[in-house]
């Protein structure tokens, strides 16, 4: 989105953005080196009767944008003030059309984005608040990409205002459309076990940021980034130029990893150096806890043939070093999505599992469409529950991120990393409370205390030491 953009309506921003221009490296030590990180964690009774932890990690949906319709959440019927504003904080007579930025991958080169035409399956004008997007295109249908960047989201949150959505997608009225996910498959799933209205993604921005809050708590430093890749900021904290990394010289926007599956035509230069700190496959490694990350179409990137939708930046083991390409912890723990369904149908599923689908089957508005990743995500989950590992593994579904989309709720701010926008999140389990919607306060780095408390695990930063571990969405008597 063009940076000037970014710098209106200064008298209404607080301290979402501007705290980014304050030393990143103190933040990072408070979130990766906190006191409450050296004391171990404790299993809490009722938490050693889950074997299997499963996580399957879907794409760019906001809470509100799924489920703002679903029976007892808080969702688009207390929503109240719904209003979106311009650029000058002038609130939007109409919205206008949304856009058409549907295309076969992410890019992987920096090139200008192409100019995106209107959308003529929306009309011209639309009110100015949420609209059903089964109106105008089916969930079998793709809508366009909204995209969402590390400073853009916190533009778009307005300081808890959550009225810049609009203003700064870039994509006309999209980010105010929704689906009413309740009666698709995951949707069913959430009305027959847990869902968690109050869940927050990790970090502000996009899916590879978020990827790398999921499995180790904090943002990843690059302290000697090429200039040419670092964002400026002016002297008031507001984005003049965006880039992958920060001033500071931490990872927040999309890059590649040197030594893990990368697009052929990135330029070296370009490519993220291995990463060394903790992930929470280190944790359980060294407590001799299996563990594993599959991923779709895993095993044709590694061996140099990617499918055109594999996304390189949704894989966040393949940026450090011990999970480098050629490695013995690559084998071991990154592993094909085939692998999965062979672990599930012959019973040996690791303690902990983390599942990254394919592009065509992550829900990622512009490349996936909703229905097909719904359906292939629930046949994959319903598998597992009917399997002899079902009876006593706890599966949660969440998403990376909004992907742009609006969601009513604003997030807390605990750092200057996020949490972000509220996205769905869906706990599937025997344990798992029944027809229940958990009003609990939760972010990304919930899922990494859960895991940690379960198997008696060092926190690996002060977020997840301190984050609730979703027990309220499980009961511990059948």
């Amino acid at each position: 989105m063009p940076s000037h953009l970014l710098n209106r309506r200064r008298s209404r921003r607080v301290s979402y953005l501007a705290a980014v221009s304050v030393s990143s490296a103190a933040i990072v030590l408070a979130t990766a080196c906190s006191p409450a990180t050296k004391a171990t964690a404790t299993a809490p009774a009722g938490l050693n009767n889950i074997q299997h932890i499963v996580v399957v990690y879907m794409e760019n949906w906001s809470f509100d944008s799924l489920y703002g319709n679903f029976p007892g959440a808080d969702g688009l019927a207390g929503a109240g003030r719904t209003t979106q504003v311009d650029n000058h904080g002038v609130p939007y007579v109409q919205l206008p059309q949304p856009l058409d930025s549907t295309k076969a991958a992410k890019p992987t080169t920096a090139l200008p984005a192409p100019v995106k035409p209107a959308d003529p399956r929306f009309p011209a004008t639309l009110a100015n608040g949420p609209f059903n997007l089964e109106t105008y295109v089916p969930p079998t249908n793709t809508i366009g990409d909204l995209g969402d960047g590390f400073y853009q989201e916190q533009t778009a949150i307005d300081g808890g205002r959550m009225d810049n959505y609009v203003a700064t997608d870039g994509v006309g009225a999209l980010p105010m459309g929704y689906y009413d996910a309740t009666p698709l498959p995951l949707g069913q799933l959430a009305s027959r076990y847990t869902l968690d209205d109050n869940f927050f993604h990790a970090a502000f921005g996009t899916s590879m940021l978020n990827h790398f809050w999921l499995i180790s708590g904090a943002t990843p430093a690059w302290p000697d980034a090429p200039e040419s890749l670092r964002a400026v900021l002016g002297s008031d904290g507001h984005l003049v130029k965006d880039g992958p990394v920060t001033p500071g010289g931490f990872l927040v926007n999309t890059a590649y990893p040197a030594d893990g599956p990368h697009p052929a035509s990135m330029p070296a230069s370009k490519l993220v150096p291995p990463l060394q700190t903790a992930t929470i496959g280190d944790r359980l490694s060294a407590k001799g806890i299996s563990w594993a990350w599959y991923a779709g179409g895993w095993d044709n990137a590694v061996a140099g043939h990617p499918d055109p939708l594999f996304q390189f930046n949704h894989q966040p083991f393949a940026y450090y070093a011990k999970y480098a390409n050629g490695t013995p912890d690559q084998a071991a723990h990154l592993k094909d999505e085939t692998d999965l369904v062979t672990a599930v149908r012959t019973n040996t599923l690791s303690a902990v599992t983390f599942y990254k689908p394919i592009g065509a089957d992550n829900e990622h508005p512009g490349y996936a469409n909703l229905l097909d990743g719904e359906t292939h995500a629930a046949n994959l989950i319903n598998s597992i529950m009917a399997s002899p590992a079902g009876k006593n593994t706890a599966i949660i579904v969440t998403y990376d991120e909004n992907g742009g989309f609006w969601d009513h709720v604003p997030p807390p701010f605990v750092d200057s990393w996020g949490p972000g926008t509220r996205v769905p999140t869906i706990v599937i389990s025997p344990f798992a409370k029944k027809g229940f919607v958990d009003h609990t306060q939760y972010d990304t780095t919930s899922i990494l205390a859960l895991i940690e408390h379960r198997y008696n695990l060092t926190p690996l930063g002060s977020r997840d030491a301190n984050a609730a571990d979703l027990q309220n969405s499980f009961t511990f008597t059948r």
